[in-house]
């Protein structure tokens, strides 16, 4: 049997306000909804209350969920619990996902765009190849506490040797 390269689907992120931010990933980031902010219930004689169940466990009650997708076809998933928690602060060294990545050429103009609708830019930009290519790359918050990184590059491009 032969291992190959699996495609990524969707990203599922947590949110105090389920509203405010499928606005912000939609006007600061161009992504379109394709589910418009939804009450789940829990009720184990539907599919998506016994799917809930199984990953929540029993006792989940509900929370709001918000389907968009990016130029490139993937999927965000935005939830927002009802006991949602925003730590107080970046806790990159848990073991788990703590940010993903997206692209964008005009990096300078894309942070500035964050940062006025209330995210944070949480490191100057920087080039990862200075006088060689380029590259750049930034870590950002959006408003809500979820921190991403922007690409000026695809990955492939930023890593492999020779690239430009």
């Amino acid at each position: 049997m032969s291992t190959y390269p699996k495609t990524f689907s969707h990203i599922g992120l947590s949110v105090p306000n389920l509203e405010q931010a499928v606005e912000f990933y939609e006007k600061v980031m161009g992504w379109y909804t394709i589910m418009k902010p939804t009450k789940i219930e829990e009720d184990p004689s539907t599919a998506i209350g016994q799917m809930c169940s199984d990953v929540f466990g029993e006792g989940w009650g509900s929370f709001k969920i918000a389907h968009l997708s990016t130029g490139d076809k993937i999927g965000i998933e935005i939830f927002e619990f009802p006991n949602n928690v925003k730590p107080e602060e970046f806790e990159y060294w848990r073991t788990g996902t703590f940010h993903f990545c997206i692209q964008d050429p005009n990096i300078e103009e894309l942070v500035e765009k964050i940062v006025a609708a209330g995210g944070k830019q949480r490191m100057p930009i920087r080039e990862y190849y200075p006088d060689e290519k380029p590259f750049k790359m930034v870590y950002v918050e959006d408003p809500f506490g979820v921190v991403f990184e922007i690409y000026t590059h695809s990955y492939e491009m930023t890593y492999s040797a020779g690239a430009y």
